[in-house]
């Protein structure tokens, strides 16, 4: 879960633990990177913001991790931009911000079925 607000970065984390799942938030994609690097078969669905600060942004971390990754599920959330918009060159689903927890745990789910979700 990368995200460089830490209270969105936190809220998203124990709302997804909640929901069973096991996460790893990060404020920058940067340091996402470095960790599916490293621990690539712990990582079952990549969540990010778009625009964030560091040398990558969401959309270059979404584009490296399809590249690497082409199997890995990517969800992006944006309250600005959109998939295309920010230069993301592979299928990935979308979330606009804000969303709702309902939204966003059905965004998740979705992502994470076979081929579900996926724009462009």
């Amino acid at each position: 879960m990368v995200e460089d607000e830490p209270t969105i970065r936190e809220f998203l984390c124990e709302i997804l633990e909640d929901e069973g799942f096991a996460t790893q938030g990060v404020p920058t994609a940067d340091e996402a990177l470095v960790f599916i690097d490293r621990h690539p078969e712990q990582v079952r669905l990549l969540l990010t913001d778009i625009t964030m600060p560091g040398t990558l942004n969401g959309a270059g971390l979404a584009n490296r991790v399809r590249e690497r990754w082409p199997a890995m599920p990517v969800l992006v959330m944006s309250g600005y931009e959109t998939p295309q918009s920010s230069g993301i060159r592979y299928p990935v689903s979308f979330i606009r911000k804000p969303w709702t927890i309902g939204q966003i745990l059905d965004s998740v789910g979705d992502a994470l079925k076979p081929e579900g979700g996926r724009l462009q």
